[in-house]
C-alpha cells in the first residue's frame, strides 16, 4: 500500500504529458534565489514610463514559489542625471521597486506549449505579467506573446491575452489583443483572486492559442501576423524563437497607489515548456 501510494505522489509530481516532451521548466522547489542558470533579470526603469525601479532583490524562492514582490521605497535614483529629460533619468528618486525576470540568453525556443501556474495580485494598480519576446529585431518586429497581463482597463479590472507586432510605418504596432473582464472569472468564483491559475500557450506554424484554467481566451491566426517592411523586413516573427519574461510592474495609469496593498505579491508555482514528441 505504502509503495501504491509513494508511485501516486510521483506521479503527480511529473509535470510530462501525453504526445508532449518536457523541454524546459522551474519548479521553484528550493527556498533562496531564482535558479542563475535559468534566469537573468530586467534592471532600473526599463519601458512604458512604468513607476517601477526593477530590482534582482524583488524575487525570490519561498514554500514552492516564485514571489515578485512589489514594493514602496525611498531611495536615489541610480539612473538621475540632472538636466535630462528622458524618463528613465529625470526621477530623483526611486519610489517603488518590483522584479522582472527573463531567460534571454538562457533559453528561447519555437513552438510548443508553455503553462504557469500562478497567483497574481488585482488589486488597483498591480500589472503582473507572463510574456515571451523574440530576439530578431526591435520591438515590435520581434514579436510579442502576451499569455497574461492584467490592470485596469477603461477602467475595469482586466485579464488580457495579447500578440503583437510591426505594422508598415514606424509608429505602426499591429495588436491580436483579447480583453475579458475580471468578473467573467469571479462572478463564477467569488474567491478566484485567492487561488491558483494556469495560464497556457499552444504555439505551433500556424496559430498561437491562449487559455486560462483552459478557457481560450485568443486565437491568433500566424497568417496575418507579418512585419512591415520597414521595420520588420516583411518576415513573420512569430516564426522564430522567442524567450520568457515574469514581471510585476506598476500601472502607468494609475495615479495615486493603495499603501495598504503594499508589499504586492505575485507568485508562481512553475513554469513548464513543452514540444510535440
Amino acid at each position: 500500500m505504502l509503495c501504491m501510494m509513494a508511485f501516486a505522489v510521483l506521479a503527480m509530481a511529473q509535470p510530462e504529458k501525453e504526445g508532449w516532451k518536457l523541454v524546459w521548466n522551474d519548479e521553484f522547489d528550493a527556498d533562496g534565489r531564482p535558479d542563475a542558470l535559468k534566469w537573468d533579470y530586467e534592471r532600473g526603469y526599463v519601458r512604458n514610463y512604468e513607476e517601477q525601479w526593477y530590482a534582482p532583490e524583488n524575487a525570490f524562492l519561498r514554500d514552492g514559489k516564485l514571489v515578485i514582490e512589489a514594493r514602496q521605497a525611498d531611495f536615489p535614483c541610480p539612473a538621475y542625471r540632472e538636466g535630462n529629460s528622458n524618463w528613465r533619468n529625470s526621477r530623483k528618486r526611486v519610489q517603488w521597486t518590483s522584479a522582472s525576470l527573463i531567460t534571454r540568453n538562457k533559453f528561447s525556443f519555437l513552438y510548443g506549449r508553455v503553462e504557469v501556474r500562478a497567483r497574481i495580485p488585482v488589486c488597483m494598480g498591480a500589472w503582473p505579467a507572463i510574456w515571451l519576446l523574440g530576439m530578431e529585431h526591435p520591438w515590435p518586429a520581434n514579436g510579442e506573446i502576451d499569455m497574461l497581463e492584467y490592470y485596469q482597463h477603461k477602467g475595469l479590472p482586466t485579464i488580457l491575452a495579447n500578440a503583437c507586432w510591426a505594422g508598415d510605418t514606424e509608429d505602426d504596432t499591429q495588436w491580436d489583443s483579447s480583453y475579458t473582464p475580471l468578473t467573467h472569472f469571479t462572478e463564477r468564483d467569488p474567491a478566484w483572486a485567492g487561488r491558483f491559475h494556469v495560464w497556457r500557450m499552444d504555439w505551433d506554424s500556424d496559430f498561437i492559442r491562449l487559455y486560462l484554467d483552459d478557457e481560450l481566451l485568443n486565437e491568433v491566426d500566424l497568417k496575418r501576423t507579418i512585419n512591415g517592411k520597414i521595420r520588420g523586413t516583411g518576415i513573420n516573427p512569430f516564426h522564430y524563437p522567442q524567450y520568457l519574461l515574469l514581471n510585476l510592474a506598476l500601472d502607468t495609469r494609475v495615479k495615486k497607489f493603495n499603501l495598504a496593498d503594499f508589499p504586492m505579491k505575485y507568485e508562481v508555482d512553475y513554469v513548464r515548456v513543452y514540444q510535440k514528441k
